[in-house]
């Protein structure tokens, strides 16, 4: 069966850009989609030093999107259109 896959950066920037505030998607991803989804926390993204100035921390990645600017809600959108496309 094929997983939607949720990648959090925990990097410092990230971090401290409100990242911090992801790692309750920890708790509710599970509840919500069960096994349809798997969340990682990964120590860098790497994608804010691709353009420093106009980084857009804190980043999430669902499959293959970027989520930039990254909220509890915005990577819960993103999740609920990849798990559509399982479906």
């Amino acid at each position: 069966m094929s997983k939607v896959k949720v990648n959090v950066c925990m990097g410092t920037t990230c971090f401290v850009m409100g990242g911090s505030n992801l790692q309750e998607l920890m708790e509710i991803v599970p509840k919500k989609y069960g096994d349809k989804v798997e969340v990682t926390g990964s120590p860098c993204l790497g994608l804010c030093s691709i353009n420093w100035e106009y980084s857009k921390a804190p980043y999430v990645k669902v499959n293959d999107e970027t989520v930039v600017e990254a909220t509890v809600e915005k990577v819960l959108e993103a999740i609920d259109k990849e798990v559509e496309k399982l479906n």
